[in-house]
């Protein structure tokens, strides 16, 4: 791949890193406008209850927990998956690391000529900045999809309930 090529691909993937970080802001906005509208709408059916115990929906008030621990449960889920994700991926960039860093070591001291070793140790250094920089270019896609993965169950369960609890 050219340099140009890696040029446009690091753009597209910067692009669809914006966008997915604008759509989880968005979200998490209407999230927090539904959870509003949500409470709003509970706080009122809490206090038709209370002012005639008859009136009280028992089972709307069941299920402010259930959901809560269900969106919350899937979240953390989809959190504890993204963390594994990125473990693993940092792990294996090590392990490549350690592989780049035993080769120029090697080359480095293999070197016929001192301007060679300068020559080995020059080439490993500027790749390993192209490397880490397309790590942390890759590290934060995942982190922004962790994000958006871990933001939507509570997102999908708080847009629902106010769509429900509608008057």
């Amino acid at each position: 791949m050219t340099q140009f090529e890696k040029a446009i691909k690091t753009g597209r993937r910067l692009t669809r890193d914006g966008a997915r970080a604008a759509n989880t802001a968005l979200s998490g906005g209407e999230m927090m406008k539904a959870a509003g509208d949500v409470i709003n709408a509970r706080l009122e059916i809490m206090a038709a209850g209370m002012a005639d115990p008859r009136k009280i929906d028992l089972a709307e008030m069941s299920l402010m927990s259930s959901e809560k621990v269900e969106a919350l449960s899937a979240s953390a889920s989809a959190m504890a998956k993204s963390f594994g994700d990125i473990g693993g991926r940092l792990g294996s960039g090590v392990m490549t690391e350690a592989g780049h860093a035993s080769k120029a070591a090697t080359s480095i001291a293999t070197a016929a000529t001192p301007a060679a070793a300068m020559q080995a140790q020059y080439s490993y250094a500027v790749g390993w900045w192209s490397r880490a920089a397309a790590q942390m270019l890759t590290l934060n896609s995942a982190v922004l999809k962790g994000q958006a993965d871990a933001i939507r169950p509570i997102h999908n369960t708080a847009v629902a309930n106010a769509k429900r609890l509608k008057k």
